[in-house]
């Protein structure tokens, strides 16, 4: 998934075991959060940021969840544990973490990806680091931001 492409459907479970599925957002930016793995240092570092952020990205007005390998059971236990308020997703095969989280020459295991996708399902930015390190909250805000300007700029020409 590249920028300017379509976004794919995808279905995993929360940390409820309910259904999240991405097609079921349009209308709506949508920041996937791709994280290697529950109870590690930058992982909860991000995840606990964004927590502590969480009115910034309410205001921002997209829908934030945050995708890992592992099981419900286990994304309950984290997001408790750290009172996470974003959906935890489990992709436990990581198949949807290739799909969008993917690097050429990273393997998949050792990389976090931020993917925003706007209102009309087009990937509007993809960024993919090494797991070492972990996107800024400002960063993925102004890309948020960026997403739902440059839609509410296409309808002010469409109707233009």
């Amino acid at each position: 998934m590249e920028i300017g492409n379509a976004s794919r459907d995808f279905a995993l479970l929360n940390t409820k075991g309910d259904e999240w599925r991405l097609s079921e957002r349009r209308g709506t930016v949508v920041a996937l959060l791709f994280y290697p793995g529950d109870e590690t240092i930058v992982c909860t570092k991000q995840l606990c940021s964004v927590r502590d952020n969480w009115a910034r990205y309410i205001d921002a007005g997209a829908e934030v969840v945050a995708i890992s390998p592992g099981t419900e059971s286990e994304h309950h236990q984290f997001a408790a544990h750290h009172g996470l308020p974003m959906p935890l997703l489990a992709d436990r095969d990581r198949a949807v973490t290739k799909m969008y989280g993917s690097h050429s020459w990273m393997p998949i295991w050792s990389t976090r990806a931020v993917v925003i996708i706007d209102a009309n399902g087009l990937v509007r930015f993809k960024d993919v680091m090494l797991r070492a390190f972990r996107p800024s909250d400002d960063d993925v805000l102004s890309e948020i931001h960026l997403a739902k300007y440059d839609l509410l700029a296409e309808r002010r020409l469409a109707v233009s």
